[in-house]
């Protein structure tokens, strides 16, 4: 079928249906009053051949499958365009003209972009969609490491070959600079890709999580329209999908939305050996988005931002460590949580990576397992891994809060010298209230990670180690 009778035909069947017809660089959408159809152009590009019809009918086949794991109620089904070119009807008798994917309508102004633009999108939207992406990476199945996709030598291809298609956007210094930053981290990182490979990272993941693809949908968040038309560009490690929502929300100038998420997908994950890939992970994407923005030609300026977030997410962050000090229910986690979104920071939260260590989840019941996870021994396991991860995280340029209680002198000395052992700024970030009042915010905890109770707070307030003098002139009131 010809270009020029794919567009009378759509055009045709738009009038049929009384349609409002949308038209993007490889789709065009109808949208009647419940339900929107999405038909595929016959086009030819360096990243998708929808050239034939046989390849149309598969690619909608392929996009219901795939989305049916983040967006089940969202997609319908394969529609069949019968009739003939000017007269055009869905799924009726004699030969398939054209495929569409079915899908129900959502509410304008439902999208992440446009409640974002608004003014409405709220933290515990962010949250939601950092658990149910974790959650979607966790159950995924990964790739077989001799598989080809996601490969060391792949990854930076890709990454040089959206450069260079964004090229005539950035200036000569900067498309040098981007190169030899690429091309230098592309060489660093190596090793940790086919280790991350290897491990079951990989998986057939979502691809193109920017905000115009996230929707609020009967009181859930649904992310829709994941890559159909190219295996490679979705077998990718979970964490270049997570960095797609960060990088795009750095990108609408909500840096501390990126971290908010970033940290929720961490917190259920536990994926923090993938941080020192982080960085190129969102300067890919970046050049990505930048590239899909030029070729949409709707003028520089959307395409440019995305450059920008590329070039700035080159820059090695402003790497410290904080830690907070405190006794249940002073308020750390809350405290931490303004923190991460002011500083752009990675936090690693005790109650959470106590049960990690013990194969349990964040809202796990730890004694319905027979299990006491606030004895010395697994205190001083939960640390040693707190130090391990905060390691990595410092070390690929980015703050680190440890939420945890920091009552014993031992474990302050040892974040302080291992802070000075990277020469980062160390500060104490001290949480009090008086025990009344941590009793009775302890007897009202609902839904927390923590277990600590009323025995627990008791225990730990008579062996609790006041800060020296040196550790109060490091140390930020709260």
């Amino acid at each position: 079928m010809q270009t020029v009778d794919s567009t009378a035909l759509v055009k045709a069947l738009a009038r049929a249906l009384d349609a409002r017809l949308i038209e993007t660089l490889i789709s065009w959408v109808l949208l009647t009053s419940d339900t929107a159809y999405k038909i595929k152009k016959p086009v030819r590009l360096p990243f998708v051949d929808y050239g034939t019809l046989q390849a149309r009918q598969h690619f909608c086949e392929e996009e219901v499958r795939l989305n049916h794991r983040l967006a089940p109620s969202l997609y319908l089904g394969v529609t069949r365009i019968t009739g003939t070119l000017e007269s055009p009807v869905l799924d009726g008798p004699g030969p398939t003209l054209e495929y569409a994917v079915r899908m129900r309508r959502f509410a304008s102004g439902a999208l992440f972009s446009e409640q974002l633009d608004a003014g409405r999108l709220a933290a515990g939207d962010v949250d939601r969609l950092a658990a149910l992406l974790a959650d979607f990476h966790e159950r995924t199945p990964g790739a077989a490491a001799t598989s080809r996709f996601a490969s060391a030598e792949l990854r930076r291809s890709a990454a040089l070959a959206a450069l260079e298609r964004v090229q005539t956007l950035a200036s000569d210094t900067e498309h040098a600079a981007l190169r030899a930053w690429l091309e230098a981290q592309a060489v660093t990182l190596a090793p940790l890709w086919t280790s991350r490979k290897a491990n079951g990272r990989v998986r057939e993941c979502h691809g193109d999580l920017h905000l115009a693809n996230v929707v609020s949908l009967d009181g859930t968040i649904a992310a829709f329209d994941c890559i159909e038309f190219d295996p490679a560009l979705r077998w990718i490690d979970v964490l270049d999908d997570a960095a797609f929502v960060m990088m795009d929300f750095a990108a609408q100038h909500r840096r501390d939305f990126a971290f908010r998420f970033i940290n929720g997908w961490l917190d259920r994950t536990g994926d923090h050996d993938g941080l020192p890939g982080l960085r190129f992970s969102v300067v890919y994407r970046a050049l990505v988005r930048a590239q899909v923005e030029h070729l949409r030609g709707a003028g520089g300026t959307a395409a440019r931002k995305y450059l920008d977030i590329a070039l700035d997410w080159t820059q090695r962050g402003n790497a410290r460590l904080f830690i907070t000090h405190g006794l249940p229910g002073s308020g750390k986690t809350f405290v931490s949580q303004r923190l991460l979104e002011s500083e752009g920071a990675i936090r690693l939260r005790s109650d959470v990576e106590r049960k990690r260590l013990f194969g349990l989840g964040m809202l796990e019941d730890s004694r319905a397992r027979g299990l006491n996870l606030y004895d010395a021994t697994a205190s001083a396991r939960t640390y040693g891994h707190l130090f391990k991860i905060t390691r990595i995280a410092l070390q690929a340029g980015f703050p680190v809060i440890l939420d945890a209680a920091f009552l014993r002198r031992a474990e302050r000395t040892e974040a302080l010298a291992l802070a000075r052992a990277l020469g980062v700024p160390f500060s104490i970030v001290a949480c009090e209230a008086p025990l009344p009042v941590l009793r009775a915010r302890l007897l009202a905890r609902q839904g927390d990670a923590s277990e600590a109770d009323i025995a627990v707070l008791n225990e730990l307030s008579a062996m609790a180690e006041p800060l020296s003098g040196e550790e109060r002139a490091a140390t930020l009131r709260q």
